[in-house]
């Protein structure tokens, strides 16, 4: 859980951005009255793993195929491109009119608008093993709801302006809305210029985007816009995305921004900084392959282990291995971690494996998939040296719905089983076996802060089996329906309380 902070006065540059995004989502619409844009999901929730994604985690900009059919809605909806909608024989869609909205003459004049509603409801029983807050029978029920809108302005091919504004709310949980993730009351969830250089060929590019804005990048292990909690994750980033052959290099300096209940009052985290550089490129030498290279550097000055809190300045070393030589797939990644911790060494380290199988000629489709990743933890509490893996900005579906444990000194074994009846419902069956990595550390949560900080009680930490079910009823319209369980194991037979945990959810959304 995220140390709350101060609110404090607001720059100039946060007020001319919050002025350019009403100027952008109102302006287009009265020129519109006066005249008389993670892989796409087809609008179901994001609700699998980081392993279910094989797709390169750089900004490809949407292009829709020739079809009349419009595009699935991605998860960066900064991705998706309407300029198809200049073709009124295209336009097939109930929200096609606010797609392609032209204020000019130049048809690469135009503005996109969208949204995004999401119902959600959930129960939880003995959260935490029994340590969460809850009523007197374990139980915590409560009813979050998230509101996106955004609008998406073309200037051209060589400008263009995205802002999304949020609203997030939560009520009935015990304990209140969790810090950063639960409740927002209205603010700028995204804010960004671009400014792109074309490199003589059409699909060479060097872009500058400047503001505040969405990352996911490979399967998102480190890099994730967080999408299974209430509240996604944005960063005001000055960002550099290099298109060139069939590379794609992406650069950055960010800050995250924390989400505060109030009313316009998000700030970039003052104890937190975040750059890179990532990299992704076809790799010939293996069926359908792929390689992610990157470099990613991190810093908070409020780092908390089972060790202590101290200043942490982390380095990471990676590299991701990917493709879709169907029916298989698979997704391989492998990080070095180094650096400092208050006055002393990092070193830590990660591997992740993920193989899947598809039966597509069998009924029902099934899809096959295990699991084995790996997390370093601390080898010895006593010395002021550090090896827990810290996963940076995770997934928030990282493991299933419930996350009942991070992947920070762990070891997981996920076997998966999906089934298709028809395009539209998929039901997702795993079962999720974790273990200690090293018995000198304790267990985290998602978020990476301590579970349980105890080091005695033996390897096994636990469980957790999940059943999932998404209906997608239209293009527009999903729901999703998951329970999932916790058993604990001899760790926290050992650290108490050591209650089995229950949770359901289901929620609506509702995109455009």
């Amino acid at each position: 859980m995220r140390p709350r902070f101060k609110k404090r006065k607001h720059g100039l540059a946060l007020r001319c951005a919050q002025l350019c995004l009403l100027l952008a989502i109102g302006a287009p619409l009265y020129a519109q009255s006066s005249a008389s844009q993670r892989p796409a999901n087809g609008g179901a929730p994001s609700y699998t793993g980081p392993e279910q994604q094989t797709e390169s985690g750089t900004d490809n900009q949407c292009m829709p195929a020739d079809s009349v059919q419009p595009p699935p809605y991605k998860l960066l909806r900064y991705e998706e491109d309407y300029s198809y909608l200049k073709d009124p024989s295209r336009r097939t869609d109930f929200w096609d009119p606010i797609k392609y909205v032209p204020f000019s003459d130049r048809e690469d004049w135009f503005t996109s608008f969208g949204g995004f509603v999401r119902e959600r409801f959930e129960i939880l029983h003995n959260g935490d093993a029994g340590a969460a807050p809850a009523n007197a029978q374990g139980k915590n029920a409560d009813l979050l709801q998230r509101y996106l809108l955004h609008a998406d302005v073309h200037l051209g091919p060589q400008f263009r302006f995205f802002g999304q504004l949020v609203t997030g709310l939560e009520s009935g949980r015990i304990g209140g809305p969790r810090p950063d993730i639960d409740r927002n009351a209205f603010d700028i969830h995204q804010a960004f210029a671009d400014f792109v250089l074309p490199l003589g060929d059409q699909k060479n590019s060097l872009t500058a985007r400047i503001g505040r804005q969405e990352f996911e990048y490979g399967s998102g292990r480190l890099i994730d816009l967080r999408d299974g909690v209430n509240l996604r994750l944005s960063f005001d980033a000055a960002r550099l995305l290099l298109r060139v052959n069939e590379w794609e290099v992406d650069a950055w300096w960010s800050k995250p921004v924390l989400n505060q209940p109030g009313v316009v009052d998000d700030d970039p985290n003052p104890e937190r900084s975040f750059w890179g550089v990532y990299a992704v490129h076809p790799l010939p030498l293996l069926p359908d392959g792929n390689i992610d290279l990157y470099y990613l550097g991190f810093e908070n000055q409020q780092a908390q282990y089972v060790q202590g809190t101290d200043p942490e300045l982390r380095h990471s070393l990676g590299t991701r291995l990917w493709g879709r030589p169907m029916p298989w797939e698979y997704n391989l990644e492998y990080i070095w971690q180094f650096g400092r911790f208050g006055s002393h060494n990092i070193e830590a380290w990660s591997a992740a494996n993920a193989v899947r199988y598809n039966f597509s000629d069998l009924p029902l489709k099934p899809r096959l998939g295990l699991r084995f990743d790996t997390a370093s933890g601390d080898n010895n509490p006593a010395s002021a040296n550090l090896q827990t893996f810290n996963p940076l900005f995770p997934s928030g579906q990282y493991f299933n719905l419930l996350n009942p444990v991070g992947p920070l000194n762990l070891i997981d074994l996920h076997p998966t089983l999906d089934l298709y009846s028809g395009d539209k419902i998929t039901f997702s069956f795993d079962w999720d076996f974790f273990w200690r990595e090293s018995l000198g550390d304790g267990v985290y949560r998602i978020s990476g802060t301590p579970l349980r900080p105890g080091i005695g009680g033996g390897r096994y930490v636990g469980s957790s089996p999940a059943i999932t079910a998404v209906w997608n009823a239209t293009r527009h319209v999903s729901l999703l329906a998951s329970y999932v369980h916790f058993f604990p194991g001899s760790f926290f037979n050992a650290n108490p309380p050591n209650k089995g945990t229950d949770y359901f959810t289901t929620w609506l959304n509702y995109e455009f």
